[in-house]
């Protein structure tokens, strides 16, 4: 491949960046592919220490193909920049010849030697000596590229990932040299993803050249490592892999760290079976056709994201809801690896085979659209607890939660008579609820009236900071029998000073006197306290309904009122420090143009809580550590990223609703 000497056409360009959207789609799926096959764990077949480090290579190939996701990200914000419809699909597998260069083979396959230096060939360096995989080369060697000028869109060939995206920098170079930056890239920005979308590297809007070319050589550099002993590199990062295999295997005869998954599975017998492997066992074809629904699916919202214009909720919940569709296919693909393929295939076992649908665009936006995403995931919660009951394991039940609460979180969303979603930097702040009579008690809520204001006291959400009884110890009279509550033996506005003090929003008051009730902040904040809980300002919402403007949030995974802290990081000794280091994990530090609005929490099945909104996250000791417009937050005890989440809490058996 060679670099052209002209400029090419806008459309030649899109078809360019069509096919590194394939390409990173593509690598993507195989890095999966390989980390679902590998086994868990002793109760697996593992000796303890092949136990570890199969781990520890299931969380660093996760880790690539999370990048790889980013890098997807990166090219579809460029796309959308040139004003193109960013390409979900991609061709299905085994890929037909031509999709991509004669010497770039991408195939499903379970994790083994010849597969894992196959990833090390995709992601060398240029001049690299490294050989491919066994088994990996192509059936026949073909020229894409050609030297005549075409009006026609041409594919191009190239020798590595590296080698493409140079080329691509040239073109791009090129194109923005000849139409000047406004013209190139005239695309609406707020139709791309960005971190107030995703926390995910290459959710960066492209606004001109210089961030288009920053985020090709991110790419390139994260993959081949540029220089090529990069540590952080997928090729170092393969390459070490192997090494501590290869170790492995020298101690541990007969080390076998994955099930036989088949290569480039499919659901049915193919046309031409020979050399195939299709699903015959019932139960691993039922398992595989969810987790491939599933993906289609995701595919699907994450295009109808980039028809809608953000910061919108509706933008932000097509992103959330795509996200928890691969948290729900996980498992199923790691179950599928489990199940033997059939009697046509004896010793193979079966593969998530990431089936493509024909078209994964977005749809028109508006309540259309809405109702086709409520109804798939009603059908696919409701597949997958039929699934369930019928296997009754524990992989198939996380799934069957995920969907389930994936279908309610949208039907509670998706508003079917709203119009088109418009742009809302500021979401509105959710409304009170209408007071309960009297002197009341109504789940668990304390109501008492006074001349002036109603207080309210939630006993479940207290953690007792004791700002109330020692700052208002006449209105909150302590360790008495019978009535506790007396709001009118203190001046109102003293008392509304000691309920706005409550960090858990146990205590919440109604003005009567016509002045205002409690008002969100006007910079929302979340406290990282130290070995404690979150503590957050805003104006909140927990799964779609108002809880105020305080709370405190559990992170030691101990709590008996998830999400809410109930203290019982005291009773575990949880320790967690609550000074994070500012800036961490790249996020931003800058200061955003708006710092207020509504915060919704989301708690993930056996997971993070999701928090979307703009927020400022503070260190127990009042340090900004970075400010976000959308975060998931360690809720299991266990992430090495706290505050924010790594995933561990789906290794260490963490249970939460």
């Amino acid at each position: 491949m060679t670099t052209p000497t002209a400029a090419p056409s806008r459309e030649q360009l899109l078809h360019s960046l069509y096919e590194a959207a394939e390409l990173e789609h593509n690598l993507m799926c195989t890095y999966l592919y390989a980390a679902f096959s590998l086994k868990q764990g002793e109760a697996e077949g593992l000796k303890p220490q092949e136990a570890e480090a199969v781990e520890r290579w299931r969380r660093e190939i996760t880790a690539v193909a999370i990048e790889e996701m980013g890098h997807l990200v990166a090219v579809w914000n460029i796309t959308a920049a040139l004003g193109g419809a960013p390409r979900m699909g991609r061709g299905n597998f085994p890929l037909d010849p031509g999709n991509l260069p004669a010497r770039v083979v991408v195939k499903l396959a379970p994790f083994n030697d010849a597969t894992l230096q196959h990833f090390i060939f995709l992601e060398r360096p240029e001049g690299s000596s490294e050989e491919d995989g066994e088994g990996f080369a192509a059936e026949r060697l073909f020229t894409r590229g050609s030297t005549v000028p075409r009006v026609t869109p041409m594919a191009r060939d190239y020798d590595t990932v590296g080698h493409f995206y140079t080329t691509l920098s040239a073109d791009l170079r090129a194109f923005v040299e000849l139409h000047g930056e406004g013209e190139a890239f005239c695309g609406d920005r707020w139709l791309q993803l960005g971190p107030n979308e995703l926390n995910l590297g290459g959710a960066r809007h492209v606004l001109c050249s210089k961030t288009a070319l920053a985020a090709f050589d991110a790419i390139v550099r994260q993959g081949e490592g540029a220089p090529s002993d990069s540590e952080t590199s997928h090729y170092h990062r393969f390459a070490a892999i192997r090494e501590e295999l290869a170790r492995l295997r020298a101690t541990h005869p007969g080390f076998e760290p994955a099930w036989p998954a088949a290569t480039n599975p499919v659901l049915r017998r193919p046309p031409r079976p020979e050399g195939r492997v299709w699903l015959e066992n019932p139960a691993a074809a039922a398992t595989v056709d969810i987790a491939n629904a599933s993906y289609g699916l995701m595919l699907r919202l994450l295009a109808q994201a980039y028809v809608l214009t953000g910061p919108s909720a509706e933008k932000s919940l097509c992103i959330d809801l795509g996200l928890g569709l691969m948290r729900a296919f996980t498992p199923l693909a790691e179950h599928a690896a489990r199940l033997p393929a059939g009697p046509s295939n004896p010793g193979c076992h079966a593969g998530a085979s990431f089936t493509a649908l024909r078209d994964a665009a977005a749809f028109p936006p508006g309540p259309a659209a809405r109702r086709f995403f409520i109804e798939r995931l009603a059908q696919l919660a409701e597949a997958a607890a039929a699934l369930h009951a019928e296997l009754d394991t524990e992989r198939t039940g996380r799934a069957a939660r995920q969907l389930q609460t994936l279908y309610e979180r949208a039907e509670r969303g998706l508003d079917l008579n709203a119009p088109v979603a418009a742009p809302s930097p500021v979401a509105a702040a959710p409304v009170a609820a209408p007071p309960p009579p009297p002197t009341e008690v109504v789940d668990g809520v304390e109501v008492v009236q006074g001349e002036k204001l109603e207080l309210r006291f939630e006993a479940q959400r207290c953690i007792h900071a004791r700002f109330c009884v020692t700052g208002a110890p006449k209105v909150f009279l302590a360790n008495v029998k019978g009535p506790w509550l007396h709001p009118d033996a203190m001046h109102v506005e003293r008392l509304v000073d000691i309920a706005h003090a409550c960090p858990s929003g146990a205590i919440q008051y109604r003005r009567k006197d016509g002045e205002a009730d409690e008002a969100p902040p006007p910079v929302n904040l979340l406290s990282v306290r130290e070995s404690g809980p979150y503590a957050i300002r805003g104006a909140l919402s927990l799964r779609g309904q108002s809880i105020g403007t305080r709370a405190t949030l559990c992170r030691c995974g101990a709590s008996k009122n998830k999400p809410f802290c109930d203290g019982s990081h005291h009773d575990i000794h949880f320790a967690a420090t609550g000074e994070p280091e500012t800036g961490m994990l790249g996020l931003s530090t800058d200061m955003p143009a708006i710092r207020d609005g509504a915060i919704a929490i989301e708690p993930e099945p056996n997971g993070p809580l999701q928090l979307r909104g703009n927020l400022e996250v503070l260190s127990g000791t009042g340090r900004m550590v970075c400010r976000v417009a959308q975060a998931r937050l360690c809720r299991c005890g266990g992430s090495q990223t706290k505050p924010f989440c790594d995933g561990t809490h789906a290794r260490n058996g963490f249970v939460a609703d």
